[in-house]
């Protein structure tokens, strides 16, 4: 993977975690849906800035994941987007102060070594 190309799947995947991050923001103030204010909930999705910018921000990691994909094979791209699980789980424990089990580590480990693995160029 090239430097261009290395910086493609960078902007992807922080683009990505930055949507989940929105997205989280958003939804957080929208509060828990239930049957009965679903609808409601779902109208105000249009009028929630942060879930507009979660949304821009996906759109914008999409659009850096398909020029990555015109430049290498998707059996690399593919599971080195894996990585957005790692980050959006550091995000979630430093900015939403969620616990993080031993458990979890241990498969953020396997996930950031197999994305290592796809990469590594011999």
């Amino acid at each position: 993977m090239t430097l261009k190309e290395f910086g493609l799947l960078l902007v992807s995947i922080l683009t990505s975690v930055a949507g989940q991050f929105f997205l989280k923001a958003g939804a957080l103030k929208l509060g828990k849906v239930n049957a009965g204010n679903a609808v409601s909930h779902i109208l105000s999705i249009v009028f929630t800035p942060e879930l507009i910018v979660g949304l821009f921000c996906y759109g914008l990691g999409a659009i850096a994941y398909i020029l990555l994909l015109t430049r290498v094979n998707l059996s690399v791209a593919g599971p080195s987007v894996a990585l957005i699980y790692v980050f959006s789980v550091v995000l979630g424990y430093f900015i939403y102060k969620e616990a993080i089990p031993i458990s979890r580590i241990v498969g953020l480990g396997f996930i950031t070594c197999g994305v290592i693995l796809v990469v590594w160029q011999r």
